[in-house]
This record gives structure tokens, sequence and C-alpha cells, in this order.
């Protein structure tokens, strides 16, 4: 079965819907939230592995804030 395929039969069940659907909800969450209280709109470093280094770093940082929340809130 081909992954096409495969994924076509994952997404005629209930379940494999459901999992789906959320992923439309998800995943603009993280974008919206760097972007809008972080304040972060552009990169600063110019090139390919600069720019993915920058963006790790941003990422890097927000999972990190989101840890300590979770960890002084509890």
């Amino acid at each position: 079965m081909s992954l096409k395929d495969w994924m076509a039969r994952r997404l005629r069940t209930k379940k494999g819907r459901a999992v789906y659907a959320r992923r439309k909800a998800v995943a603009e969450a993280p974008f919206g939230q760097i972007k809008q209280v972080r304040g972060f709109r552009q990169l600063l470093l110019r090139g390919l592995a600069k720019a993915r280094g920058e963006w790790a770093l941003i990422c890097l940082t927000h999972n990190l804030l989101k840890l300590h929340r979770a960890t002084v809130a509890a």
C-alpha cells in the first residue's frame, strides 16, 4: 500500500478525521504567540544556516517559557 493510499484510508475513519481536524487548530497557536506576544516579526540574520539557527533559538526560548509557566502554575 502506498503512502497516499494509506493516508486516504486513514482519513476515511472517524478517528483519523478527528486527529487531522485537530491539527488545523493546533499548528497556528505557537506562531501567533511568537509573533504577537514576543514581538518577533522578522529574522535578523542573513543566510539559510544563520536563519535556521535564529529560528531554532526563538523556538527554544518559546518552549522554555512554556515549561517555566507550567511548572510555576503547578
